[in-house]
């Protein structure tokens, strides 16, 4: 137990104190703008289309690479499912590396999220493509919580490989397919 803040090493404070009320919301909301940008990738992995709007605003601005700016939060979830159609399955590894919250408007927030992505598709699957790049996210807290309001795919990097070796049967193949709607 104890108080958030409290120090119980050599019983001195070294000046950490209590935290105030602001300390603790600016912690949750760097928390839940995290969880937000975690979702959005977890949601595209699992083409979870309803979960991956849920995290987007309405009046969404987004741009992958240097393709065209994409308006709103429906039509960039019809472009995602539509780029993402024939994956037999995908995986984002987001590292969130800044989260810096407006100081002159405690409603909006930046974050720079560092991203490599790996997925097959159905014409080719024993190739794996990989994606090197970065997140520029800007964020709007509304009455639902944090929701991503601009986002900017900054492509670095992208390659295909092969498992030319056999590592992968060798450890048994791809698996186990989980069930729709398992509770495992």
């Amino acid at each position: 137990g104890g108080t958030v803040g409290h120090h119980t090493g050599s019983g001195h404070d070294h000046g950490r104190g209590h935290m105030t009320d602001d300390q603790i919301q600016r912690l949750q909301d760097r928390l839940d703008i995290t969880d937000t940008i975690y979702r959005y990738a977890s949601c595209i992995d699992r083409r979870d289309l309803e979960g991956l709007r849920a995290v987007l605003h309405d009046d969404i601005r987004a741009r992958y690479g240097n393709a065209d700016w994409i308006e709103g939060g429906d039509a960039l979830v019809k472009w995602i499912d539509e780029m993402t159609r024939d994956t037999v399955w995908q995986h984002h590894l987001l590292s969130v590396y800044h989260v810096d919250l407006d100081p002159r408007d405690r409603d909006r927030a930046s974050a720079l999220v560092y991203h490599t992505s790996h997925q097959v598709f159905s014409g080719g699957p024993d190739t794996v493509g990989v994606l090197v790049a970065r997140y520029h996210d800007q964020l709007v807290r509304t009455p639902e919580g944090w929701r991503i309001a601009e986002l900017v795919f900054e492509l670095c990097w992208g390659e295909q490989r092969t498992d030319a070796t056999g590592y992968l049967e060798a450890v048994g193949g791809r698996g186990p397919v989980r069930e729709t709607g398992s509770a495992r």
